[in-house]
Order: C-alpha cells, then structure tokens, then sequence
C-alpha cells in the first residue's frame, strides 16, 4: 500500500472520529466524578453520561423506565422494592453486574459517613435497611418506612462496582480529564443497551465536554461549528442566534424550567459576622422585607428578555401537580411594614436598625454570568427604595463554593438551583435542615427553629404516605412556609432555552435535565 492510500485512510478514520464526537460545554469544573457524592450541575451531566442507574426517568414522558432492571415492583406501601436484574449485563471493564453491586451501592449511599446528597431522599431514621438477593437476578430492599414514589428515585443512583471503583454501566466511561479545560468521554464497549435492530449503542465514539465558564465564548464555539448544543442559553444570546436559522436548525423555548434564580442570606451560627448582621438576617421582617421590594416583573423583562417568569417558591408554574401558587405579588408598601414591624427606621434615604447602625451588605454570587450580573444591578436600585446599601462582590466558582459551604464568609448570595425532578422528594437534599444543601443553615444538628422543625416532618410526612392527597396537602403547607419566612428568596424560574447544531440527529429537547442529551446514546451527528 502506498504513502498516499494510507494517508487518504487516516484523513478519513479521523473525520470519521471527528464526526462522532458530541461536543459541549459545561460552566464550571466538576466538583467531583463519584456518582453518590454529586451536587452540582457539571459533576451531574458527567454522572448522567458514565453512570448506569436501575431504573431511568424518560424527559420526554416524565415517566419511570426500565433500565439496569428490566423490571421492578413497589410492595408494602412504599416499603419494599424488588428489582429484577438485566441478565448478561458487565461493567465497562467486563466484569459481571450483579446484585451484590446493588447492594454495595445503596449500603454506601445510605452510610452516613458517605456524605451523599442522595441519601436525603430515602429517609430511614437511623434505622437499618434490609438489602438482599433473591434469586439469580433479584434484588430486594426494604426501608423501615414508605417512601413515596419510590422507583423514580433511583434515576439518579448510579450503580458502582463492589471491586473496580473506575468501572462504569453507562454509554460513556471517562478517558481524559485536563483540569480547567476539558473532560473526554469515551464509548463504553461493553454498554448493555441496543437498538430496535440490534446496533450496539451508543452510536457516538466520544463525548468532550469543554469548561467554559464566558457564555459568549460559548456561544461563538456554537456558531463556528466548535460545540454542538447549548442548553440553558442566556436569552439575549438566544434571541441572537435564533435569528439565524441556516446554522443552526432547533431552537426551543419549551417555557418556564423547574430551575430557580434565588437569592438567600447566611442564618450559619458560626459565620464570621458581626452579632449585628446575624441578627439582621435571622429577622423574617428583614428577609421578607427585603423579597417583597424586589420587582421580579422587572427581571423578566430587562434581564431574561421575556424568557422567564417570576418565581415566589420553591416550585415551578411548569411542575402543574405540586405547585402551590401565592397570593397577589407583594409590594414597596409591604416592604416598608415588614421594616417597622421589625423595627427598622429611615433616616432621610438610609436604613437603620434600631440601635442606629445602617444596614449595609455584600452579595456574592459567580463571575463571568452577565445574568448574575444584571440582576445583581436591578437588586441594588430596588433595594436602594428601602435605603439599604448593597455592595456586589464576583468571585471565581471555587472561591463561591469556598465561601457557601466551608468559610461561611459572606452576607447573602446569589445562585441558580436545578432541580431534576418534579416529585418533592427530590429536594429533600435542601429542605431539611440537617442537609448539606440546606444552604442558609447547613447540616443542622437539630432544626435552629420551630418554622424549620415543622418543615422537617412535612417532608418527611410527605415522603412515606402513600396517598397523593396528603402529600400534596404536606408540601402546599412547606410552600407556604417558605413564602412566610423567606430562607430562599425566589426571583425567576429561567425558561428551559435551547440551541441545536444541525449536524446532532435525534436531538428532542425536553424541559426537564438533561435537556439536549437526556437520549445520548441514540445521538448521532453528520459530516
């Protein structure tokens, strides 16, 4: 074979690999790659892509399917799960998939020594959960009270091997990661999955997923043909990119997402801040003061360009079932009362507590998001209105996650919080005050007040009944609660905004996480 044949045949084995590579980027780097340990969005998509859970919630339907189970069944109201296992299944370093790898995998999640942001959505109480085989392909646990809606929960645990900690049961294993710059995922051989003819899946080689926190660098990797989607778009570069439909071929805006913008203050004990502050912000006059004098028309309009709507709760207008709306939007004039009642006066345009120190504070929130950014500008001239000073402080996402949840050195803080479930029980990682995520107030030993105790049994009351009506009753009630005392001042629920390139086949976007990729192992993409 002569030098140029074969260089013909490598040019095109490259561009074969070229064009079955998924190219995307996500904000920040992974906090972590251990599957029981995710809690935020980027270790989430890199769970999503190498994790294999039993059972997977289609973001089409919103329905449970059959996945690492082919079947499963829900006994003893919420109690007891039996799973029957997809014989023939290996890891991806073809090792055999049993039940013992089940087991493994929820005693090390349930471990409370393990730390998992999982482990708050099977409450057991501290009492034990019986785990064990049952034939050759079953699996049985049964946990000491209901749990409702159960087989939905496992979408998210991802099964590990007992013996290979690297071993994966997604469509993707992990082969590179270059801290700051990229992560690349390889095809997983040994994936269980085929289609209806018989093709081994996944159809792609390769998925790179880019750390990219600029949006705008973002969307120039789209528009050069770099990245192949982008999902959760700011709306102004939506609006810019739909406008040219010959590079790019589905837009969607499939409306209100479950994810919130919010805005909370630091109620930790030990916070290095001043006895004034703290006492400031354990105020629900305050907190609430301070929501009702933010006009979230405003942000939809001037900062997601109609994109989004204005959220008063932890639940989305989207999420039909569980969303319990507010009364009429509150007002300057509510704002002001809440102050009194407080004991809050004006002197000439500043604020002062009572014993006359002015209230001034910091927001952090993450640099290089012109949403944060904005927003940040339309929250510092409304609450200007009330005489508070608020000074803005951008930091790296290391620094802000630093600050979150081990210094506790800050004021209050703006973020984004997805959510990948409709169901309440997936956010019981935040609701209940010895939760990690419980971000005003952290792992709490026991509830810091009485609002939080009666939070904690609602959801755990919610969790084990196993009639829908009581559950719904339940969480109305914590929405309700949530609106009195404000631990997290809701803005806006973002609409789920995406960009398509035309060379990705099978993309349907759906509204809830993973938008573009929920189906990445029938994704495909043309030269």
């Amino acid at each position: 074979m002569n030098r140029a044949v074969v260089a013909c045949l490598w040019t095109l084995l490259a561009l074969g690999a070229l064009a079955s590579e998924l190219r995307f980027s996500v904000r920040s780097e992974p906090r972590t790659f251990d599957p029981l340990l995710v809690d935020d969005s980027s270790s989430e998509t890199i769970r999503y892509l190498t994790g294999g859970p039993l059972i997977r919630l289609d973001r089409s339907t919103q329905k449970p399917v059959a996945a690492l189970a082919a079947s499963w069944r829900v006994t003893e109201a919420g109690r007891r799960i039996d799973f029957e296992l997809r014989p023939g299944v290996v890891f991806s370093d073809g090792t055999a998939f049993t039940a013992d790898d089940v087991i493994y995998t929820m005693k090390r999640l349930l471990n409370p020594t393990t730390h998992s942001p999982l482990a708050d959505s099977f409450p057991t109480g501290g009492k034990p959960v019986e785990m064990r085989g049952v034939g050759p392909h079953g699996v049985m646990i049964r946990f000491p009270n209901p749990i409702a809606d159960l087989a939905s929960l496992f979408d998210q645990v991802a099964i590990q091997s007992r013996t290979k900690p690297d071993a994966v049961l997604g469509p993707f294993v992990l082969s590179e990661h270059k801290p700051g710059i990229s992560i690349l995922l390889v095809r997983n051989s040994h994936f269980w999955k085929k289609d209806p003819i018989g093709k081994q899946l996944p159809y792609l080689d390769s998925v790179r997923v880019s750390i990219q926190p600029n949006r705008e660098a973002e969307a120039l990797a789209l528009e050069r043909g770099e990245i192949d989607f982008i999902q959760n778009i700011d709306p102004e570069i939506y609006d810019r990119l739909s406008k040219n439909p010959d590079r790019l071929e589905v837009f969607n805006d499939a409306g209100a997402s479950l994810d919130s913008e919010q805005l909370w203050f630091n109620q930790v004990p030990s916070a290095p801040l001043s006895s004034t502050k703290k006492a400031w912000y354990a105020d629900s006059h305050f907190r609430r003061a301070v929501s009702y004098a933010l006009r979230r028309e405003d942000l939809c309009k001037l900062v997601y360009r109609g994109h989004a709507v204005p959220a008063y709760g932890p639940v989305s207008p989207s999420n039909r079932y569980w969303f319990s709306a507010a009364g009429p939007p509150p007002s300057l004039d509510d704002a002001l009362k809440e102050l009194k009642a407080g004991g809050f006066k004006r002197s000439g345009d500043t604020l002062m507590d009572g014993s006359g120190t002015r209230v001034e504070f910091s927001i952090i929130s993450n640099a290089g998001s012109k949403i944060h950014e904005r927003t940040l500008a339309l929250i510092q001239q409304d609450l200007t209105r009330l005489g508070i000073k608020v000074n803005l402080v951008m930091l790296d996402f290391s620094s802000l996650i630093e600050r979150i949840t081990r210094t506790f050195d800050y004021d209050a803080c703006l973020m984004s919080l997805t959510n990948v479930g409709l169901d309440p029980n997936e956010q019981m990682n935040v609701w209940v005050s010895a939760a990690e995520n419980h971000q005003w107030n952290p792992s709490q030993k026991s509830p810091a007040n009485p609002w939080e105790a009666e939070i904690d049994k609602l959801m755990l009351a919610q969790s084990a009944s196993p009639e829908m009506k009581d559950r719904k009753a339940a969480f109305d009630r914590v929405q309700q609660i949530v609106r009195e005392q404000q631990p997290f001042i809701y803005l806006v629920h973002p609409n789920a905004l995406t960009a398509v390139s035309r060379r990705l086949r099978g993309a349907a976007p759906a509204m809830l996480r993973p938008q573009v990729y929920w189906n990445v192992e029938l994704l495909s993409l043309s030269n």
